[in-house]
């Protein structure tokens, strides 16, 4: 009898595809991978990442001069197919500010959604190991400070706040429509700071703006040692998103897609860890070992 359900068969496939990984995995360590190159295409340096290295840095990176290899956290296709329904929504070609631009990967991703994204790279804070990660054809880079913004802002965007800053008060004084926070609560065990911004920066906006969605990604603790015992440990974390508007913008239907989105590569990568994961809580609720 077949103890396991229909939709965890595509684990029959775990074999093959665990050896593509390794091998991906080795070759972004060796920096053969093209997310290494800068001088090409932004489709071609994003093919094939793997989930892993959207977690863990490089073993080279050097965390007194280098911030992430990549980025502080893995984004989803349909979650920023999201983003831009609702941005669209308060304009038709909505003016984006990536206020944490950083090397322009984030925001490079939600550009490529259909919408022209300019990010604000804070020369004062340290650069990704891979420091210019961006699609130039979507996407501008530009050096400074919220204060030496000169356009109007549409929609401010704010991902991965620095740990115990409060960005929102300079937020405001722009007058977005529309304001979008990806955040995390969790505090480092060597501090007593948020690992993103503070409490403040992403409940106490003026009474003007009100939420218009939100929602919660978790990521498990070991969630790729659980399906790859080879793999390096995480500790659990669960990141936010909060989407603000002005109440100026009218009511806005929440998002529904027809169809989902082409996941990004490494999306594979998370689908068959959760999958392992569920398929092992299975078996351990019908009594056996895994």
């Amino acid at each position: 009898m077949n103890m396991m359900p229909e939709k965890f068969n595509k684990l029959r496939e775990m074999e093959p595809f665990t050896d593509e990984l390794f091998n991906r995995i080795f070759a972004f360590q060796e920096k053969s991978h093209s997310a290494w190159d800068s001088g090409k295409a932004f489709a071609e340096r994003i093919k094939g990442i793997p989930l892993h290295n959207l977690i863990f840095s490089n073993p080279d990176r050097d965390p007194e001069t280098s911030g992430p290899t990549i980025a502080h956290y893995y984004p989803l296709r349909e979650e920023n197919k999201a983003l831009v329904y609702y941005a669209k929504h308060v304009a038709s070609h909505p003016n984006i500010l990536d206020i944490h631009g950083r090397n322009g990967f984030v925001g490079s991703l939600l550009a490529r959604e259909g919408v022209k994204v300019i990010g604000l790279r804070d020369p004062a804070e340290k650069p990704n190991q891979i420091a210019d990660f961006y699609d130039p054809e979507c996407y501008e880079l530009r050096q400074g400070k919220l204060n030496d913004i000169d356009f109007p802002v549409d929609v401010a965007f704010s991902a991965w706040m620095p740990t115990g800053q409060n960005f929102t008060p300079d937020i405001i004084k722009l007058k977005p429509k529309m304001i979008i926070f990806i955040y995390t609560e969790h505090i480092n065990e060597h501090s007593t700071l948020w690992q993103t911004g503070c409490e403040e920066a992403f409940n106490n906006l003026p009474g003007h703006y009100r939420v218009i969605d939100e929602w919660s990604i978790a990521r498990p603790e070991n969630m790729l040692q659980e399906a790859w015992p080879d793999l390096s440990a995480n500790i659990e974390e669960t990141r936010h998103v909060r989407i603000f508007v002005d109440e100026s913008v009218a009511e806005i239907p929440q998002y529904a897609p027809e169809e989902m989105a082409n996941p990004y590569d490494w999306e594979e990568d998370l689908e068959l860890a959760l999958l392992a994961i569920e398929a092992k809580d299975h078996l351990r609720s019908r009594g056996i070992e895994v």
